[in-house]
C-alpha cells in the first residue's frame, strides 16, 4: 500500500479524538492555517483534510503527490471539485453527522423566535417586569410552533431531521421545490408557495451559483409578516442586507442565524448591528455537540481508509 503522506489543516476546528489512519503514513497536523500558511503545509501531501481552509485549483495544480482532500465538513464550497474531477482527485465529505444536533439548534432558534424570548429578556434587563402593575406583561406577541406550518429548502439528512421534530411539535411540513423550477416534484410544494404560507422558514442546501442568493428582498416581502427565517446552512444564501431591512420594517417577524457570509466576521457585518429586532445569531456552532463532533471524526477517519483500500466513499469528486 502506498505510503501517504497526511496533513491535517485545522485540527482545533473540531473537538474530539481522531484516531489517525491504519494505514503506512506520515502526519502533520497544525491548530489552524491561514491562507498564507496553506500553501507553504500541503506542499508535499498525498492526502489533505481541510474544514473550512481554501483549496483552489490554482494552489491544487502544484501538489504531484496530491490524490486525496478528506473535506471535515459537510459543506464543499471550499474546494475546487470541478478541478479535483478533472484531474483525477478523490474528493469526500461527511454525512449524517449533525442529524441530531443541527435539528434541534433549528428549533431552539424558531422557538425563541416565534415565543420573542429575546425581546422579553430584554425588557426584563432593563426593569420593564420590576415596574409592571400587573404579575406579567404583554409587549411583544407569543406564537405557537404547533398548528403552525414549516418551510423546508433542502431535503437532505438535516432537512429530514428538522421536518421530524418540526412534525413532533404538531406543524405541517412543506418541502420547497428548486426556485425557479418548471415543474414541482411529487411530495414537494413550489418555491413561492412555501414563501407565502410557512410560519417557519428554515434552509439546508448547499451553497453552489444556483443557490447563492435564494432569499433577496422579493423572498422576504414574500414571507408573512408573522414568520420567522431560519439559516445554519450557509450565509451566502440570505441577502445580509435585505434580511437586516426586513427585520428593522417589519417584513417578517425575526431571523434565527448560525452563519455568515463571511466568518469569521472581523470586517463587520450588517446583521451584527445592535438595533436589529428579534434577531438571534450563533456563531456557526449548530453543528458542534460533542457527540457530533466525535461522530465527524470518526467517519472522517473511515473516509481516508475507505480511499486507501481503493473503495473511496462519501464521493464529491
Amino acid at each position: 500500500m502506498e505510503r501517504h503522506h497526511i496533513v491535517f489543516l485545522e485540527r482545533d476546528s473540531i473537538r474530539g479524538e481522531f484516531r489517525r489512519p491504519d494505514f503506512p503514513h506520515t502526519y502533520d497536523e497544525y491548530p489552524l492555517s491561514t491562507p498564507d500558511e496553506v500553501t507553504a503545509r500541503v506542499g508535499g501531501a498525498g492526502i489533505i483534510i481541510t474544514n473550512k481552509a481554501v483549496l483552489r485549483g490554482e494552489l491544487l495544480s502544484t501538489l504531484p503527490r496530491l490524490k486525496m482532500i478528506a473535506i471535515a465538513a459537510t459543506g464543499t464550497d471550499n474546494v475546487d471539485l470541478e478541478w479535483c474531477r478533472a484531474n483525477g482527485i478523490v474528493a469526500s465529505n461527511i454525512r449524517g453527522y449533525a442529524v441530531h444536533t443541527v435539528p434541534e439548534h433549528v428549533l431552539t432558534l424558531a422557538l425563541a423566535l416565534r415565543r420573542n424570548v429575546p425581546a422579553y429578556g430584554r425588557d426584563v434587563r432593563g426593569g420593564k417586569w420590576q415596574r409592571a402593575p400587573m404579575f406579567c406583561f404583554f409587549d411583544h406577541p407569543i406564537r405557537d410552533l404547533h398548528g403552525g406550518t414549516m418551510g423546508i429548502a433542502g431535503r437532505g439528512s438535516l432537512g429530514q431531521g428538522v421536518a421530524r421534530l418540526a412534525e413532533a411539535f404538531g406543524m405541517r411540513v412543506l418541502w420547497a421545490e428548486h426556485k425557479g423550477a418548471a415543474e414541482v416534484r411529487p411530495g414537494y410544494t413550489a418555491f413561492d408557495t412555501v414563501l407565502r404560507e410557512a410560519d417557519v422558514l428554515s434552509l439546508h442546501c448547499p451553497l453552489n451559483d444556483r443557490t447563492r442568493g435564494l432569499i433577496g428582498e422579493a423572498e422576504l416581502r414574500a414571507m408573512k409578516p408573522e414568520a420567522v427565517l431560519i439559516n445554519t446552512a450557509r450565509g451566502g444564501l440570505v441577502d445580509e442586507p435585505a434580511l437586516a431591512r426586513a427585520l428593522q420594517e417589519g417584513w417578517i417577524a425575526g431571523a434565527g442565524f448560525d452563519v455568515l457570509s463571511k466568518e469569521p466576521p472581523r470586517e463587520g457585518n450588517v446583521l451584527l448591528e445592535p438595533d436589529l429586532p428579534n434577531f438571534i445569531l450563533t456563531p456557526h456552532v449548530a453543528w458542534a455537540s460533542a457527540k457530533a463532533m466525535q461522530a465527524l471524526l470518526d467517519q472522517l477517519t473511515a473516509n481516508i481508509e475507505a480511499f486507501a483500500r481503493g473503495e473511496p466513499r462519501n464521493r464529491v469528486a
